[in-house]
């Protein structure tokens, strides 16, 4: 019964995060990208081969989560939808898929901000520790952590290097002080 319960509670955190990206894709449409930082797509399919690699059905016979996977999965995931849906609306217009900065581009750093220079990653940990504790076979879960972690280490520094190079002093303010996606780890 937990299990079932913690799968629907997953499938349900899956589908709102998602809807998190509906209102800033619309917003961000109709401005115009001044850099882009081409590097950031390694990363992105990096992130997506972590994310296929926790969601695939790799697993021994007889394989079974235990009860207390199950629940940190339940734990971890609606905090991780809703720091997405606070990152998203902090953000706004200025939300790309692909690194990139527009003409009116602002430095964000209200709301989740405050606290992590990319939260939009760090709920997509969330997500990705929720997704293994609930489903994967942990020889995959730990090959998909690492291969989220290189690829999002490529994407935020791909940012961060957009971010600095049009902000300058102000962006290497704010990035000395707070931390790319994992609190408390500069």
């Amino acid at each position: 019964m937990l299990r079932t319960i913690a799968l629907v509670e997953l499938f349900v955190c899956w589908v709102v995060w998602v809807l998190a990206f509906v209102k800033p894709r619309r917003q961000a449409a109709g401005h115009k990208e001044v850099a882009k930082a081409p590097a950031s797509k390694w990363g992105i399919g990096l992130v997506m081969l972590s994310f296929a690699l926790t969601w695939s059905y790799v697993r021994p016979a007889g394989f079974e989560k235990s009860e207390l996977a199950l629940i940190i999965s339940m734990i971890l995931g609606p905090p991780s939808v809703a720091l997405v849906w606070m990152a998203t609306r902090h953000l706004g217009k200025q939300w790309r898929y692909q690194a990139a900065v527009s003409e009116d581009h602002e430095l964000i750093q209200t709301g989740p901000y405050h606290w992590v220079r990319h939260p939009i990653y760090l709920s997509m940990l969330g997500m990705l520790l929720a997704t293994g504790a609930a489903w994967t076979w942990w020889p995959m879960f730990v090959a998909s952590v690492i291969i989220f972690l290189a690829g999002t280490e490529i994407r935020t520094r791909a940012e961060d290097s957009l971010l600095e190079e049009r902000f300058q002093d102000s962006f290497v303010a704010y990035r000395s002080r707070v931390p790319a996606y994992i609190p408390f780890v500069h």
